[in-house]
């Protein structure tokens, strides 16, 4: 088989596309199939829009017979993951910018779903939105979920851990785990977490510029001391293991990793409708938007209710225990060797 050439530009150890991408080659590598990353090697002061331009000519003046499965807007890919969703529906939400960077990612993205052979999208969602705004061809769209590795873990082991570096006692606690936290709404979080009346503790994992406006806003709601802010950690499964409820209140996410994840550690998870991950849950755990606070009442009654807590826990566990990166890989490689 030839050679996997799979393009991504930025590389983080805490991006989801990152993590989903090394599960993806370890597997492909463990069927003895040859794989390589290409990354940008671009100047760190260039302005990103530029860095796109030029990462895209790069890549695609050195592609010759070499085969593309890129998880970037690129105009050259074989097959492109439409793991970033769409730029243009992502903009309806943000509302129109001049930025050149979003002129750029738009550019980009319309040669890319004209120029690939074949698109995957990780969700209904996704595929609706290319359709929609690009008038693709429906059949040249492969929805293939999202897979990630299931772990074992030991919840009590982990709580404790916990307790004993954030000096907390054994209370229930309540996750958020993301970078950007205006988009995936860790703003809305705070104000679900401040309507609960209950003993409970809460963690906000991940990566912000702005993460002064944030602990000031949990001082305005009066849950500074209910609510930790980590920064970004590489212990992430501790925070998955010891929590029981994850809320996710993003405002627009393709299928968010963190969501399959959280619920392999048996958590209890809510997400918006605009998450294509919201596909795999049941109604009662869909938030109609960022701002849906009917969930309150609902996570209270959990958090009231060990039993059923503990039960619908496991049943979010069967539930991602059907969305392995083994099962995305082998689905993946079936659209691979359609083209390679």
């Amino acid at each position: 088989m030839k050679k996997i050439s799979f393009i991504r530009q930025k590389y983080t150890p805490f991006g989801g596309a990152e993590r989903y991408l090394e599960r993806l080659i370890n597997y492909l590598k463990d069927k003895n199939i040859e794989c390589e990353i290409v990354h940008a090697n671009l100047p760190k002061w260039l302005p990103s829009w530029i860095k796109a331009i030029l990462f895209n000519y790069k890549v695609c003046k050195n592609k010759k017979n070499r085969f593309y499965f890129s998880l970037d807007r690129i105009s050259c890919p074989d097959i492109y993951r439409a793991g970033d969703g769409v730029h243009k529906a992502f903009l309806k939400t943000k509302g129109f910018s001049l930025n050149p960077l979003h002129l750029t990612y738009l550019y980009l993205e319309k040669k890319t779903f004209n120029n690939a052979k074949k698109i995957i999208a990780n969700s209904i969602l996704i595929k609706e939105e290319i359709i929609k705004y690009y008038k693709i061809d429906p059949k040249k769209i492969e929805v293939i979920y999202n897979g990630i590795e299931i772990k074992d873990f030991d919840k009590e082991k982990a709580k404790k851990e916990l307790q004993k570096e954030f000096k907390i006692d054994d209370e229930k606690i309540i996750l958020f785990i993301g970078s950007g936290f205006k988009r995936k709404g860790a703003k809305e979080f705070l104000e679900i977490i401040s309507q609960i009346d209950i003993d409970f503790k809460a963690f906000i994992v991940g990566k912000e510029k702005n993460i002064s406006f944030y602990k000031n806003y949990a001082k305005e709601l009066k849950i500074d001391k209910n609510v930790f802010f980590t920064g970004p950690r590489k212990d992430v499964d501790i925070f998955y293991a010891a929590s029981d409820i994850f809320i996710f209140p993003t405002h627009y996410e393709p299928f968010s990793n963190v969501v399959l994840e959280a619920m392999s550690f048996e958590n209890i998870v809510f997400t918006t409708k605009q998450n294509g991950a919201s596909e795999i849950l049941k109604k009662e755990y869909i938030m109609q938007n960022p701002k849906d606070f009917s969930i309150v009442s609902k996570i209270k009654t959990l958090l009231n209710d060990e039993e059923n807590l503990n039960k619908i826990q496991k049943e979010m566990k069967n539930i991602a225990k059907n969305y392995t990166i083994e099962k995305n890989a082998q689905k993946t490689l079936e659209v691979i060797n359609e083209f390679i």
